[in-house]
């Protein structure tokens, strides 16, 4: 397993109030950059915490179990793929989001991505939505880890940013609507070309884009 030292997670520390959204307690979250000139961003709340929308479902297809959704939230695309007679599992290091989705029945592995987990080298495809691409702020390590956990010829599943120039690595707080912060994380933001030139270990299979969203399916070596 590729020696990668743990992040602060999304969201974490400080009021956490990543923690309280996914408890129901905060309806609105901003990204916030440490650097004061740059842009304040609204993230999905709504779209991570209620059911799977026709574009979520449409990035399930063709995939098979076992699957693992990396940073499953509150778990609705673990949901959705059992919806979708798919045997699957989220992984999340936020223990609210475990709590959340195991209180709602969804089955999921807490802990991070980079710890060792269960059926190494032997799962048929992964999730990596709703910006999960950045996790750590280090893509290409994140991907290596991705190719490390597949069996060979298994998929990824791996959404971009919407701006296909966007390569950067920044340094964030999650802030909610009463002004209460997490602590400082690094995450990755990544357009289709940064992203594809980061999957080292895979074949391109497709990419898509749908209502704005941008998509890759890349295939384990």
């Amino acid at each position: 397993m590729s020696a990668v030292l743990p992040a602060p997670r999304f969201g974490s520390g400080g009021a956490e109030p990543w923690a309280a959204a996914l408890r129901g307690a905060v309806r609105s979250l901003l990204l916030v950059p440490t650097d004061p000139s740059a842009v304040s961003e609204h993230l999905a709340l709504h779209r991570w915490t209620t059911a799977a929308d026709p574009v979520d479902r449409a990035a399930l297809t063709g995939l098979t179990g076992p699957l693992l959704d990396i940073g499953s939230g509150p778990g609705r695309m673990v949901r959705a793929a059992i919806e979708a007679g798919i045997e699957a599992y989220g992984l999340d290091a936020d223990p609210a989001a475990v709590e959340t989705s195991r209180a709602t029945g969804i089955p999921v592995l807490a802990g991070s991505v980079f710890d060792a987990l269960p059926d190494e080298g032997a799962w048929a495809s992964l999730l990596l939505l709703d910006g999960n691409v950045g996790i750590g702020g280090d893509v290409a390590a994140l991907l290596a880890r991705c190719a490390e956990l597949l069996r060979r010829g298994g998929v990824l599943v791996a959404e971009a940013d919407s701006d296909p120039a966007r390569d950067d690595v920044t340094d964030y707080r999650v802030r909610d609507s009463e002004g209460r912060e997490s602590d400082v994380f690094p995450w990755s933001r990544v357009g289709l070309p940064a992203l594809l030139r980061n999957a080292h270990d895979f074949a391109l299979d497709r990419v898509w884009e749908q209502h704005g969203r941008w998509f890759a399916a890349l295939r384990a070596l």
